[in-house]
């Protein structure tokens, strides 16, 4: 059998841990072949491959991004994308498909094993907004990433008396914010799931400051505030996938508060920072597990599925129930929180 590989979407820490047991497995135990897509869905829809066996993925488990590069095609925005697909798969005799990604990328693998295509589907996103998994590969590194700058942002925020906003990751959950928030010992966290009173967050960063502390504010890139005006955007420029680009939500905050409590504000953005570089330990075993089980689902010929962690388990679900929903952050969950604001 000759497998064929993918990596959609946003680069992620652990990517490569997922091609390598993907590989490694389905070399060794089942004898198969494998050819790498390039550049996410644009690789099977124009034929760009490279060569993909055990030689090629030496050395990549603590490697970040991926090597077989990524982006935001979606052939679905083309008329004849999926029989484009479908011949460009027959071309290179790939018999089944592994497609790496979150909820566009497997939104994408849905909708190709719905029409006949043999996919398995791999779940990965910082965000870790997938409904299917417990967790996604990728999120615990970012939410180290975003700990350890604010681990850092205390001692200059108190050395000058002034409120630090930082902007993390996270366009429609809050998860990145909420973990990183919460271990990091910030004064408030402001996710897209509960938007904020710019007039409560004003009276949590005067109460800090009586507390002779000074703040740090964690806001998700999505957060909106109650008064309705909506994420604040980079641009009006929108992916394949309708996406706009998210940003300027830290500055926007810094500059309400210092106009409002008098306060110098500042904002930090984390941007792609949370995306690059080493995968921790955690998202490294994940991601393997998760290789290890693709490839086993494709030699028992369980197609139309996504692996999951479910518990301490990697199980199979249905792509669809994998990307039906995102998973955010609850009422309850995000309640429970408020006792270290402020």
């Amino acid at each position: 059998m000759r497998v064929g590989v993918l990596t959609g979407g946003g680069d992620c820490p652990g990517l490569n841990a997922v091609i390598r047991a993907v590989v490694r497995k389905g070399v060794k135990e089942h004898g198969f072949e494998f050819v790498g897509f390039r550049d996410g869905w644009r690789g099977p829809l124009e034929g760009v491959t490279m060569p993909l066996g055990i030689e090629e993925c030496r050395g990549i488990l603590p490697r970040g991004g991926t090597i077989l590069g990524s982006s935001r095609t979606n052939p679905f925005k083309l008329d004849d994308g999926v029989q484009r697909i479908k011949d460009n798969l027959a071309a290179t005799g790939v018999d089944a498909l592994i497609a790496i990604g979150g909820e566009d990328t497997l939104g994408v693998a849905t909708k190709l094993a719905d029409l006949g295509v043999n996919v398995v589907g791999v779940p990965k996103t910082i965000d870790n907004d997938l409904s299917g998994t417990d967790f996604t590969f990728g999120f615990d590194t970012a939410v180290n990433i975003a700990t350890e700058a604010i681990d850092r942002l205390h001692t200059t925020a108190e050395s000058h008396h002034r409120v630090l906003v930082v902007e993390v990751m996270g366009r429609h959950a809050g998860w990145i914010a909420l973990h990183s928030g919460i271990a990091g010992g910030a004064s408030i966290v402001l996710i897209p799931e509960q938007p904020f009173d710019i007039d409560e967050v004003c009276s949590l960063v005067q109460r800090r400051f009586g507390s002779k502390y000074a703040p740090i504010l964690v806001v998700s890139e999505g957060a909106v505030p109650r008064d309705g005006t909506g994420m604040t955007l980079q641009s009006g420029e929108v992916d394949a996938f309708g996406h706009v680009r998210l940003g300027g939500i830290g500055d926007r905050l810094a500059k309400e508060i210092e106009d409002r409590t008098g306060a110098e504000a500042r904002a930090v953005v984390l941007g792609h920072v949370q995306r690059g570089g080493t995968p921790t330990a955690f998202d490294r075993w994940l991601a393997t597990r998760f290789g290890l089980q693709a490839i086993g689902a494709v030699a028992d010929g369980d197609f139309g599925v996504m692996v999951a962690l479910r518990g301490k388990d990697i199980v199979r679900v249905p792509l669809a129930e994998g990307t039906g929903e995102l998973k955010v952050v609850s009422p309850e969950e995000y309640a429970e929180a408020q006792v270290f604001f402020g």
